[in-house]
């Protein structure tokens, strides 16, 4: 008789590594699975998963792991392959399994899951239901199962398999207060580790460590698919004043078009100009993008600040786009598209990183171990939004320190022009001028300082219209000198330029499933 308490006691919080070659190929022999076995063993994993009852009988005379034991069958009545007969439970019982796994998934099957649980009870060993909903691994809890396993999680369904790990059936099966392995797509270390986090005790590896078939097929993929030029895609810019539509391949520009953006954004006369924009272009492209200023959640588009640009609330523009190219469209904030732009090609490849644009408004994104952070509710970054309290009220920060902040002050200072206008006085000594630039960046030196201490990039790059405007730069590292060292960041000029929002948005749609 195997002891749960003591089997988990050393399985527990370790890794199980499953050494399952690929069928008919070089390593499907007896010795290939004991050897990989053995080096699973001398690497620290604390059991086996072994399939075939000649496999098993092998492993479990070389090592002394725990072995989970299995049969797969191919039946033509049944989609159940994991130990599916009474007789398969007998033979992995004789060979030494001390766990017996079984498919728990409630599909079609020529016995039932409580016979095959009560038949790996009456070997003695322990039973293991791979199961594919928190509902089977109830039931098969119900029936006597000692472990659940997450083994089946997509692989049970009409629909296709997903590439990643099922963390969150992890989290629930562990809320049923059984031992839980999760199995099923961990291929990496971060994913390993991530469902010990979600609840699991135990974390099965197979194909990422003894299919070398396998892993192969993953490096030489990556490889291929970084050496083949990326295709281009079409990516639209809608701003207040104009709209961009260009031609993008990695960081290149092919082709571009601009016109001015329509009164009415949405109406037919607007979907007209957008599609004749891109005439022509047809078969150029397979994928499309879009970047545009204000909030976007769920392909939705809505203002973040009507004087920037007014457009309905929540505005289906993914839909819309669609109907027009005949294909899905990826909708991005603008800042946060720049903000993988100059991740991936510019001014902050490979780092933990802020992008701010300041020009007409103020807008942000961040990229964070390498994923653009949009936020759950599409905001993350969007620092010109953030509350400046002044006396009698609180305005939006880039009511007051973008170009438009900074020609509504000249008005007020009684000088005409825009931000261009305020920057060039400044820059020849205008003392008018120079008060306004000194205002504007103290405060938005105050946000970064701030976003500094949240989020502690290692970069803040820094573009947009006046943002990249001579002198710009400068004023703001002198304003952050007046905040404490370890909350002054490290500032770079974006190196894209007006480009790294189409650049950013087609390259998340380039690399999209």
């Amino acid at each position: 008789m195997h002891d749960l308490k003591s089997i988990l006691a050393r399985l527990r919080g370790r890794l199980i590594v499953s050494c399952q070659p690929v069928p008919a190929g070089p390593f499907d022999t007896v010795a290939s699975v004991v050897a990989y076995a053995r080096a699973a063993e001398s690497a620290g994993a604390a059991g086996l998963r072994i399939e075939g009852c000649a496999n098993v009988a092998g492993v479990a005379g070389a090592s002394r792991l725990p072995v989970i034991g299995l049969v797969k069958r191919d039946l033509d009545d049944s989609p159940v392959r994991i130990t599916p007969l009474l007789s398969d439970v007998a033979a992995l019982a004789e060979a030494g399994a001390a766990i017996i796994a079984v498919d728990a998934t409630d599909r079609p099957r020529p016995v039932s899951v409580p016979a095959l649980i009560a038949e790996i009870k009456r070997h003695g060993r322990l039973a293991m239901a791979d199961i594919a909903t928190e509902d089977e691994a109830r039931a098969a809890l119900a029936a006597g199962a000692d472990i659940v396993g997450t083994t089946m999680s997509g692989y049970a369904g009409p629909g296709p398999v997903p590439k990643e790990p099922d963390l969150g059936l992890v989290a629930l099966c562990a809320r049923l207060g059984a031992p839980v392995f999760a199995e099923g797509r961990y291929n990496t270390p971060e994913a390993a580790g991530a469902a010990i986090r979600a609840g699991a005790d135990a974390v099965v590896v197979g194909s990422a460590i003894t299919r070398p078939e396998h892993v192969t097929a993953w490096f030489r993929q990556a490889v291929e698919t970084a050496a083949r030029p990326p295709a281009p895609v079409l990516a639209f810019d809608i701003g207040g004043t104009k709209t961009l539509a260009a031609l993008v391949a990695g960081r290149a520009i092919l082709d571009r078009r601009v016109m001015p953006t329509p009164a009415v954004v949405g109406g037919d006369a607007w979907s007209d100009a957008m599609a004749g924009l891109v005439a022509g272009w047809g078969g150029r492209y397979a994928r499309a993008a879009a970047a545009v200023t204000g909030l976007v959640a769920g392909g939705a588009w809505s203002a973040l600040n009507r004087e920037t640009l007014d457009i309905p609330r929540e505005f289906p523009l993914a839909g819309k786009l669609a109907g027009i190219l005949g294909m899905p469209v990826e909708i991005l904030n603008d800042a946060q598209a720049a903000a993988w732009g100059e991740y991936r090609f510019g001014a902050g490849q490979g780092r933990d990183m802020a992008f701010l644009t300041v020009s007409s408004g103020i807008g942000g994104g961040l990229v964070l171990d390498g994923r653009l952070r949009r936020g759950a509710r599409g905001l993350a970054g969007s620092l010109g939004q953030l509350p400046v309290v002044l006396p009698g009220e609180s305005v939006r920060l880039e009511t007051l320190a973008s170009g438009f902040g900074m020609a509504r002050a000249a008005r007020a200072a009684g000088r005409n022009g825009d931000a261009r206008t305020v920057l060039a006085a400044a820059g020849a000594a205008e003392a008018w001028a120079e008060d306004i630039l000194h205002t504007a960046t103290k405060r938005l030196a105050a946000a970064i300082a701030g976003l500094q201490a949240i989020v502690d990039p290692e970069r803040i790059v820094i573009g947009g219209g006046v943002g990249l405007a001579g002198g710009f730069l400068d004023g703001l590292r002198e304003a952050l000198r007046a905040h404490p060292e370890v909350m002054v960041p490290e500032l770079a000029l974006a190196e894209l330029g007006a480009d790294a929002g189409i650049i950013g948005a087609a390259d998340i749609a380039a690399s999209a499933p």
